[in-house]
């Protein structure tokens, strides 16, 4: 990584993960994996956190790219969406508008990126299946998104959908949405190693040590007093009344039988939003396309790489799986 006289500049994009929400700073404010991140990658770095707890995609792709092209990074993240597939009317297709134009602009200017795809917020709240698989879906075509466009611009891209800040005791906060400092210290380290393993940090690697004790019930049950109640009202007038409706089209769809065809709905959506901005999937070359027709139809593919139209697999448009 090329730093010039005054220091490696690192700029922040995103929501209240990237904020730091979770891991606080003694006199106020938040520190976070990326605070974290910084202080390992050497003594002379210029830190620009632009995240913001609630940012949406179009926010880092408005307010908050403009921030960073100006700071001229060297090094940029960009994790945000979690907070769209939480909100009525989320439109896989604008979002990965968004994050293809967030993603793109940041290499243009030169600038390597972090990427990152992320748990289920469903999953981890532990709610039941019929409001549990909507969000799921969501997520999974964010996920899916970050993937093929981290293939397509060439980002380090850290694979943290199942990562152990979601699911190790004391690794999340108080609220269990977001980590807590031991989960974003575990997020730090990782995108740490990345970074080493591809020549591009050469400190040490962020520390598992905690400066506190994780929260515990206590802590919950005060920040659900305290603040929790404010952010269910939140989702109450904007994503309850769609998941509502969501859930009562999984209940319908699992007493039917036919809950497989919303996941090939969710999956076709995904595909078209990803074709929309010029890209496929190609499958592995060992792989048989079972199931592959000619002409336009789209085929299923479990694996492979995301790569421009017109690449290696001709007359087809690969369907993620």
């Amino acid at each position: 990584m090329n730093s010039e006289p005054g220091g490696l500049r690192f700029a922040v994009l995103g929501d209240s993960l990237s904020e730091g929400v979770g891991d606080p700073l003694p006199g106020g404010g938040w520190r976070g994996w990326a605070g974290l991140l910084a202080q390992s990658l050497g003594d002379d770095v210029l830190l620009l956190n632009s995240a913001r707890s609630g940012a949406l995609s179009g926010d880092v792709a408005g307010p908050q790219l403009e921030e960073a092209l100006r700071h001229r990074p060297h090094l940029a993240s960009v994790l945000v969406g979690g907070n769209d597939t939480l909100r009525g009317g989320f439109a896989i297709e604008r979002v990965a508008a968004e994050l293809h134009a967030t993603i793109g602009a940041l290499r243009s200017a030169g600038a390597e990126v972090l990427t990152a795809c992320l748990p289920d917020p469903g999953t981890v709240l532990g709610l039941p299946w019929p409001l549990a698989r909507p969000l799921g879906r969501r997520m999974r075509a964010l996920n899916e998104t970050v993937h093929a466009l981290s293939d397509h611009h060439g980002t380090v891209h850290l694979h943290a959908a199942a990562h152990p800040w979601s699911t190790t005791p004391g690794s999340l906060s108080a609220d269990k949405l977001h980590p807590s400092e031991a989960g974003h210290r575990l997020l730090a380290r990782d995108f740490h190693a990345l970074l080493a393993a591809t020549g591009l940090a050469t400190g040490p690697a962020p520390g598992l040590t905690t400066d506190g004790p994780a929260p515990g019930r206590a802590a919950s049950v005060w920040w659900m007093a305290t603040r929790g109640t404010r952010w269910v009202a939140d989702r109450c007038t904007d994503l309850l009344p769609d998941l509502l409706r969501l859930a009562w089209a999984e209940y319908r769809s699992e007493s039917h039988g036919t809950a497989g065809l919303l996941d090939a709905a969710s999956d076709q959506d995904t595909a078209d939003a990803l074709a929309s901005l010029g890209l496929i999937r190609v499958p592995a070359p060992d792989y048989a396309r079972r199931g592959a027709r000619s002409g336009t139809k789209r085929i299923l593919v479990p694996g492979g790489d995301w790569a421009a139209a017109g690449s290696e697999v001709s007359g087809t448009t690969p369907m993620t799986g």
